[in-house]
């Protein structure tokens, strides 16, 4: 029983079930009592799963002038049943069927992976009011809302955690098999799972905005129909069709036997070319969506499979896009690490700037222990900060606040900035009771795995390239850090939109990865455009054509190999399915095979061109697993 229910939930009806149950039976009932019936059972099966393929085939005809495979099917079908070979044309209309479902069972398995996402949208919010809690439809909540989320819920909306600490499960948005801790001042996204504590929320992204809702509108459009050799195998199809009519006419004209030209129209029905393509995408995306990547385009894949160059972004695709503190450095021999931090600290707790907010923070991280209180606090616009800290006068800033407050920048503390600064980093300085104190460097700090994606990425074929818009010292170390050969700094959108144009003009298809607004006419011009869906802005994500959902770039590699795999089987499957029909259609103009086995051939070759298929679903790269 439990395996009728995993069968029925990976994608099977119970209908389809049943027709099929019922054919298989009718058939093996006219095999060995067939001749001491009154009517052969194989009637059952030509109707159960012979009449539905009749009747699409009629519908597309008529509605559409649609001639695909079920048309030659149906024909071979009627053929079939006017000779006389009822167990042919059951056979026929059984393997048709089975064939549909091995189709779909591998569709839906390659999908389940994106669409439980639709199935885990949050229903309803606890909404907090002035009369209590109330429980609202989840699609209710507006901005601002405060929301109260308890254990074991799922978080109805993005929002920013009021009060509370808790564990969030964020496997369906991330992959993360652990769940991560939350506090105050946190982030939460939709459709995420409470695992602790209660909290407090203030929603900031609702409805169609949500990260869930934004993830599900990915699922949905990805369509593997819109892939060009899904449409040049259809072509094929048509033709295969009329090829097959004036076989099967002129083998009878010739031989003046009908049931070779029946056979023909039983072994030419071109199932297995149709398959060959569109089962080979769709679990193609059901890998790529394990590894992290949800495929909006079934062509997405087919184009990656050919490009030559992969330019990143450098800010939040090879770099966390969060400054951190990388070096405290005292100048004045009279103060410690530990007290120059926590000066700075406390001149920066008050402050609204994004540096100010990351001295904050990485201060806290490393369990700098409590900021001291500060008093008088001052923001000095475009020079940085002021304040009274247990009794001292701290300034905190570049260069421009140092002149003003007449703190001297002697040539030694210069040099030592200088090497930061030529790494890319910003630097901070700190000046307590008029006299340097030293400075703290912060720099946006690599993602561990960026190093090993770049060689990865090289070792597949493909050329890496470092677009950004940051200064040429900060660029050239990062490129250098990570072996990008090729560098262009200082890029404007239209810059970086300029380089992948002129690329692409030059034949290197190019694959764009990118996180930002700014990346989102780069990932729209790019052959393939990789947006990083985590960290990525909404613009950037509705550019690309793939999303990248837990930000773990170290799955490119196994993309753009699987691109090529995908396009590697989908080539053996065309092949192997026309030299099957090749050879079946030689055997039956000699008349070797008759209408019974050249149905089992022909379907046969239907059923290795999915198995073969739906091996991708489970394909990872040998080096690739030995590098893990």
């Amino acid at each position: 029983m439990e395996r009728l229910e995993a069968f029925l939930a990976w994608g099977g009806t119970k209908k389809d079930i049943t027709f099929l149950v019922l054919g298989g039976v009718s058939l093996l009932c006219s095999i060995f009592w067939g001749e001491n019936l009154p009517v052969d059972p194989a009637w059952v099966a030509i109707l159960l799963c012979g009449v539905p393929i009749l009747l699409e085939a009629i519908i597309g005809l008529v509605t559409a002038f649609d001639i695909k495979a079920d048309v030659l099917v149906s024909m071979a079908l009627v053929a079939s049943v006017l000779i006389g070979e009822d167990f042919a044309a059951g056979e026929v209309a059984f393997i048709m069927q089975l064939g549909g479902l091995l189709e779909d069972l591998t569709v839906a398995k390659a999908r389940a992976g994106i669409e439980k996402l639709v199935h885990l949208t949050p229903r309803t919010a606890r909404v907090m009011t002035a009369e209590g809690e109330k429980i609202i439809p989840a699609e209710d909540v507006q901005v601002g809302d405060q929301l109260r989320v308890l254990p074991g819920e799922t978080v109805p909306v993005d929002g920013v955690i009021l009060q509370g600490q808790t564990s969030i499960n964020q496997a369906v948005m991330t992959g993360e098999s652990l769940p991560v801790d939350k506090g105050e001042g946190d982030e939460v996204a939709s459709g995420t799972v409470n695992q602790f504590g209660a909290f407090t929320m203030e929603a900031t992204k609702v409805g169609e905005d949500s990260s869930i809702q934004r993830m599900i509108r990915l699922v949905q459009s990805a369509d593997a129909g819109k892939a060009k050799i899904v449409n040049l195998a259809d072509r094929w199809a048509t033709w295969i069709v009329v090829i097959a009519l004036a076989s099967a006419g002129i083998t009878w004209a010739v031989t003046g036997e009908i049931i070779r030209a029946v056979t023909i129209l039983v072994v030419f029905c071109p199932c297995a070319l149709v398959l060959a393509t569109p089962t080979a995408i769709m679990a193609a995306i059901g890998n790529a969506t394990r590894h992290g990547f949800l495929v909006r385009e079934g062509d997405a894949l087919e184009r990656l499979s050919q490009v030559t160059k992969v330019t990143f972004d450098k800010t939040g695709t090879l770099t966390f896009g969060t400054p951190q503190v990388v070096a405290v450095v005292p100048l004045d021999g009279a103060t410690s690490k530990e007290t120059l931090y926590a000066q700075v600290a406390c001149a920066e707790a008050l402050s609204e700037h994004p540096l100010g907010k990351a001295v904050v923070r990485c201060f806290r991280e490393e369990g700098g222990g409590q900021i001291p209180p500060g008093e008088d606090f001052q923001m000095l616009p475009g020079r940085g900060v002021q304040v009274t800290c247990q009794g001292r006068q701290v300034a905190a800033g570049n260069p421009k606040l140092l002149a003003e407050l007449g703190i001297h920048l002697p040539a030694q503390a210069q040099t030592a900035a200088d090497r930061w600064l030529q790494e890319g980093c910003t630097v901070i300085y700190c000046g307590v009771d008029g006299r340097l104190a030293g400075f703290l460097a912060l720099s946006d700090t690599l993602r561990p795995q960026a190093a090993q994606t770049i060689r990865r990425t090289q070792a597949a074929g493909v050329e890496p390239v470092l677009l950004t818009g940051d200064n040429a010292n900060a660029a050239q170390h990062i490129a250098g850090q990570l072996g990008i050969p090729e560098v262009q700094w200082s890029c404007l959108p239209e810059d970086k939109l300029a380089y992948i144009d002129a690329s692409q003009q030059n034949g290197q298809p190019v694959c764009m990865i990118g996180d930002g607004i700014n990346d989102a006419p780069a990932l729209k011009k790019a052959f393939v455009g990789i947006a990083m869906g985590g960290v990525g802005s909404d613009i950037a994500v509705d550019a690309a054509d793939i999303a990248l959902v837990n930000d773990d770039i170290q799955e490119l590699p196994h993309l753009l190999r699987l691109a090529r795999r995908m396009m590697f089987t989908i080539k053996c499957n065309l092949t192997f399915s026309m030299a099957l029909n090749f050879v079946a259609i030689v055997l039956a103009i000699l008349g070797i095979l008759n209408p019974v086995v050249g149905a089992l051939v022909h379907n046969a070759g239907s059923v290795v061109v999915i198995i073969n298929a739906a091996f991708l679903l489970q394909w990872k790269e040998r080096s690739h697993k030995e590098g893990q």
